[in-house]
């Protein structure tokens, strides 16, 4: 009998296969920072006027002046009202004139632009201005809400129909849904298609993290959640470079499917898990995989190796029931639920937090990308030296302290307090890299995809909640960072109730949950003793 940590390392934990699926993985993560393009740069409240072009018919050598004049009411500072136009008559022009207009209505054909940053927004393109103003932070909303819906769908459905298909799914979704976003003729259905593209960022996310995984051996099982992380950064700093370069969203979007295309191309090559095809009693597929993966890394498997995983698999049915039918699960589950619930609430509070820098939006969001990617960097090292648990307490602590920290000055002392949110942001981060690592290690393959799922989902939904812990602020400056702080500081306490990961082999099923113990050694928490028959025998 052998496990797959066994067979893995025979055929290589980290090899020239595991290295070219971790990097063809990681680079849609790198594009999908450009979906947020279209509602993160815009001017919400452009320079703007009602267009009056219909007094033309009656006065075709107007100049802009009197035309403005002559059909939109003034301010009382005096500037030309930027909703409102005076209702438009058939008179010749010496009658309007003579007579002036009174009667005032909302514009009636749309809105002139002028002095924008961008040539063209959703917010131009779609009039979201006025009575309309509060439809672009609708936006964001309709995003996360997607990106919650793309969890609860694309996660528990990779336990029964792969990791390979809910991954290649939603990376079709992406590229399909950033050319409708492109061309939507109408605010509507670019609602409808940031959305879907949305929840296949969600499930892409997830499953492409975990088919990853399964790949890679104990010793380099950070790589491809922390990587994952990088090129998001990455992407993130590039957004603000092609945003800048082309100030077209539409264009925006069709640079996007056009690299998302690429990617397509490629990602049919990628394998399907060989750890979930074993899980499912497909032993003779898995066999072949591994064969091959073995070829490309250029290791020979031990001729007896791979007959000793020759006989009746038992299926894995895993599922959502599966998990609370055990205690240490459902436990498990709840903890790093509420872990990664309080990390995504402090993370998005404080970015809604941390004001104006007086600098170029370009600018900021280049930064932003470029500060994130120690924590990453930082997040594969520390795994392996203090291990999930201790990097784990010790991030949430940091973060949750040094964001508690700011209570100690004064709201006037704005770089004091920049410094420090945007120091509890870098942990934070940090936190959330090593919760991506840490859930995939806590559950066994037949159910860890659904516990990824319904953890995401749990995080997400915290992401909706907060833009309304921020609006507490208006009773208090300090009241949404006391809220998030302090759940922070108890996320990391209740995170000493999970078990050490580090260096052990991933779990199987729910059976090999409870061999896994603080002095199980790489591997050895999945062997067991073989009976007398040898009938049966587990990876």
């Amino acid at each position: 009998m052998v496990d797959f940590g066994e067979v893995l390392k025979s055929v290589g934990e980290f090899g020239f296969f595991q290295k070219l699926i971790t990097l063809g993985l990681a680079v849609p993560h790198f594009l999908m920072g450009t979906f947020l393009c279209s509602f993160l740069f815009v001017e919400t409240d452009p320079d703007r006027r009602c267009n009056t072009d219909w007094i033309l018919s009656a006065g075709p050598n107007l100049t802009t002046e009197e035309q403005l004049n002559l059909t939109l009411p003034r301010e009382e500072d005096g500037s030309f009202s930027r909703c409102l136009m005076f209702v438009p008559v058939d008179w010749d022009i010496d009658a309007i004139r003579e007579n002036g207009l009174n009667e005032t209505t909302r514009c009636l054909n749309g809105w002139v632009y002028g002095n924008m940053l961008y040539e063209t927004t959703i917010v131009t393109d779609f009039d979201l201005v006025c009575g309309k103003s509060n439809m672009a932070e609708v936006v964001q909303t309709v995003f996360m809400t997607g990106l919650l819906i793309g969890s609860l769908v694309f996660g528990p459905v990779a336990e029964s129909f792969g990791r390979k298909r809910t991954t290649l799914l939603p990376a079709a979704l992406m590229g399909i849904f950033a050319v409708v976003v492109g061309v939507s003729p109408n605010f509507y259905i670019y609602l409808v298609a940031q959305f879907i593209a949305a929840a296949a960022i969600g499930g892409y996310r997830m499953n492409s993290t975990v088919l990853a995984t399964e790949w890679i051996g104990v010793s380099k099982r950070s790589i491809a959640s922390c990587v994952n992380q990088i090129f998001q950064c990455l992407g993130q700093s590039a957004m603000a470079c092609l945003v800048y370069a082309v100030r077209d969203w539409r264009k925006v979007q069709y640079i996007l499917a056009g690299a998302e295309a690429c990617v397509l191309l490629y990602m049919w090559w990628i394998p399907e898990s060989a750890r979930w095809l074993l899980g499912q009693g497909r032993t003779e597929e898995a066999k072949k995989l591994m064969y091959e993966v073995a070829a490309i890394n250029k290791k020979e498997i031990p001729e007896n190796l791979m007959d000793e995983v020759e006989g009746e698999q038992k299926v894995q049915n895993g599922g959502i029931k599966e998990i609370f039918k055990s205690a240490v699960l459902t436990k498990r589950l709840f903890i790093i639920s509420f872990v990664w619930c309080c990390v995504n609430l402090g993370y998005c509070s404080l970015i809604l937090n941390v004001g104006k820098f007086g600098l170029s939006i370009f600018l900021v969001q280049l930064v932003f990308g470029i500060s994130e990617m120690p924590a990453h960097l930082l997040c594969i090292l520390f795994l392996e030296l203090l291990g999930r648990k201790k990097s784990l307490i010790s991030t949430l602590l940091a973060g949750g302290f040094v964001c508690l920290l700011t209570l100690a000055f004064s709201e006037d002392n704005a770089v004091v307090i920049t410094i420090l949110v945007t120091t509890g942001k870098f942990f934070l981060n940090w936190a959330f890299s090593v919760c991506m690592v840490y859930i995939q290690e806590m559950f066994p393959t037949s159910v860890r995809q659904t516990a990824v799922g319904l953890a995401a989902i749990a995080y997400r939904v915290t992401g909706l909640l907060s833009p309304p812990l921020n609006m507490l602020a208006v009773y208090h400056w300090s009241i949404p960072t006391v809220v998030f702080g302090i759940l922070t500081v108890f996320s990391g306490v209740f995170s000493c109730l999970l078990p050490e990961t580090r260096k052990k082999e991933l779990p199987d099923s729910t059976s090999d949950i409870n061999g896994m113990g603080p002095n199980k050694a790489t591997g050895s928490q999945f062997n067991m003793t073989k009976n007398s028959s040898n009938k049966s025998t587990r990876l």
